[in-house]
């Protein structure tokens, strides 16, 4: 009795089904559609978009970059339009990134290695 009501899997749900899914506004919605080429729900005979649950994924991609990612929305358009998915290119430029870091750390240690020997050497 005290358990929460489960989720019922649609095949289309509402733009406000999908506002309340994914807790933004469905003017939200309507903007990233004007963006984001790949979110293109279709629209039944009303008029009203229908949204299935690939659409969902795909908002919910999108604001994970702009909201926890800190993208612009012009970065999450390359990111979707790049092909790849968003997370393993993230990922790749995290580990250049970080290659490239400690990289340049060794090759400090390794001078800093260098001038100590030169020093007890010369002494």
């Amino acid at each position: 009795m005290g358990s929460a009501p489960k989720q019922i899997k649609k095949l289309y749900y509402s733009i406000g089904e999908v506002s309340k899914l994914t807790e933004l506004k469905p003017y939200v919605l309507r903007y990233w559609e004007t963006e984001f080429k790949q979110l293109a729900p279709p629209k039944n005979r009303a008029g009203n978009r229908t949204y299935r649950q690939k659409d969902i994924d795909i908002i919910l991609q999108i604001k994970d970059l702009l909201y926890n990612r800190k993208f612009t929305i012009k970065g999450a358009i390359t990111q979707f339009s790049s092909g790849e998915k968003a997370e393993e290119m993230v990922g790749q430029q995290e580990t250049t990134v970080s290659d490239e870091n400690n990289s340049e750390i060794l090759v400090k240690v390794k001078q800093e290695l260098e001038s100590i020997l030169d020093f007890i050497h010369k002494n």
